[in-house]
């Protein structure tokens, strides 16, 4: 019987210990808080500005926020919240309106707890203060230098200089936004457009500033704009054509149709997808000018057909289709070479639907060339050019009927008229000029 004892006394305390051993582990095993992330962490704040935090526990989940409002005397709570699904990432947002307070510095105490026995049930806590500023006042924006005039499906520029920093600036035009690039002066230059597609009346320019603390201005530029008319051409459509060019866009147009059927679909539909593939690559910019002085045009090149040119499809005497042609139509020898009209970095080097082969130079500011129709591509993105570089080869990729080169300018993405840029006159009135 003693034997027995002993031995139930001895099981007991071994699952004694392995119940405190376990107890000890549960408790122990994290010691750490959650990690806690400001957005957007400026020092910076207005009232009615979105604030985000993300928490983070790797080992835990996350039980509650809190976050307080401190300011000599005065302090509240302007969020508190409990978690009960034990996720190990949680995200919340909240805003200082109701917090009273007036601009200048506060301090904005965050606690997190994790879901953790740690301090025996507690969680562990990690609690961040960040120095803040309240900031309710927009920013002023000074303009320093317009453009003579800005003629319609052409460029702008401006150089203008704001009071304080900001998260984001530039010239808004419609639903088109254009940014503007601080320059080692601390100004700021921007680039912007006068859509071909926008009317006289339509067209009303608005230079934009948003401060880190989220307050925003906007001002109509009183800029003189001058009218264009565009040509008008008809385009021909031979059975020839359609069976011959067709059949390449079969891939990005699949489907059993007639090959006129398909033509529409790669005028209309892909077209529009390929612009908005344009507005993308745009977004890719050196915020300084990469170029130096006039573009070049393809050498030994006449001009075939112009920019913004009112396009109507004719089929068996019919008009099926109308589009506007963005960019020059350069002609020359077939499989000519085609040099970068300026300096800059190439950002695209690929197929593009309509435009066949293409290459994208950057040359900042957001100011891009493009090549299209190519029958070669001799250069790879990333690489930097200088202005004369042979960059590929004329050809008939794309949506051409025959050897020529496509030449087009954007700003920001958005297609402006080339003949400006090929004319130093221009250049020197409406930007170099005004950088001086």
């Amino acid at each position: 019987m003693t034997a027995a004892k002993n031995l139930s006394i001895v099981i007991v305390f071994a699952a004694l210990l392995g119940l405190l051993g376990i107890g000890g582990f549960m408790l122990f095993q994290d010691m750490e808080g959650p990690e806690v992330i400001l957005t957007p962490d400026t020092g910076r704040a207005s009232p009615h500005q979105d604030l985000a935090l993300t928490l983070r526990d790797k080992k835990s989940g996350i039980r509650s926020v809190s976050v307080t409002v401190k300011k000599n005397s005065h302090s509240l709570v302007v969020l508190d919240s409990a978690f009960s699904d034990g996720r190990r990432e949680q995200r919340v947002t909240f805003n200082l309106k109701d917090a009273g307070l007036k601009d200048g510095a506060f301090d904005l105490e965050v606690r997190a707890t994790d879901t953790s026995l740690a301090g025996f049930g507690k969680g562990n806590t990690t609690t961040r203060v960040y120095p803040m500023r309240l900031d309710t006042q927009p920013p002023r924006v000074s303009v320093k230098s317009m453009p003579p005039y800005v003629r319609r499906g052409g460029t702008g520029s401006i150089l203008y200089s704001v009071n304080e920093d900001v998260e984001r600036t530039g010239v808004k035009v419609g639903d088109l936004y254009f940014p503007g690039f601080r320059q080692p002066s601390g100004d700021y230059l921007c680039f912007f457009a006068f859509p071909h597609f926008l009317t006289m009346a339509q067209y009303a320019p608005e230079i934009t500033a948003v401060d880190l603390s989220g307050n925003a201005m906007a001002s109509r530029l009183v800029i003189r704009p001058l009218d264009k008319v565009f040509r008008h051409d008809n385009i021909n459509l031979s059975e020839n054509f359609l069976t011959s060019k067709m059949p390449e866009f079969e891939q990005e147009v699949p489907g059993e149709m007639t090959q006129l059927e398909r033509f529409l679909k790669v005028n209309s539909e892909l077209r529009t997808s390929n612009e908005r593939k344009l507005l993308e690559v745009g977004k890719d910019t050196a915020p300084n000018m990469l170029w130096h002085g006039a573009f070049l045009q393809l050498p030994n090149s006449a001009t075939r057909a112009g920019f913004a040119d009112n396009r109507s499809y004719i089929y068996n005497g019919q008009k099926v289709d109308n589009q506007t042609h963005l960019g020059l139509d350069f002609a020359s020898l077939a499989m000519a070479e085609v040099p970068a009209s300026n300096s800059g970095r190439v950002v695209f080097a690929g197929q593009l639907g309509i435009y066949g082969n293409l290459v994208i130079i950057d040359h900042g500011l957001g100011l891009q060339t493009l090549y299209s129709h190519l029958s070669e591509i001799s250069a790879n993105v990333g690489q930097q050019v200088k202005k004369g570089d042979v960059i590929g080869k004329t050809g008939t990729t794309g949506m051409a009927g025959g050897d020529h080169l496509h030449f087009g300018v954007t700003i920001s993405g958005v297609q402006v008229q080339p003949v400006e840029w090929l004319d130093p006159h221009w250049i020197e009135d409406n930007v170099t000029s005004r950088l001086k």
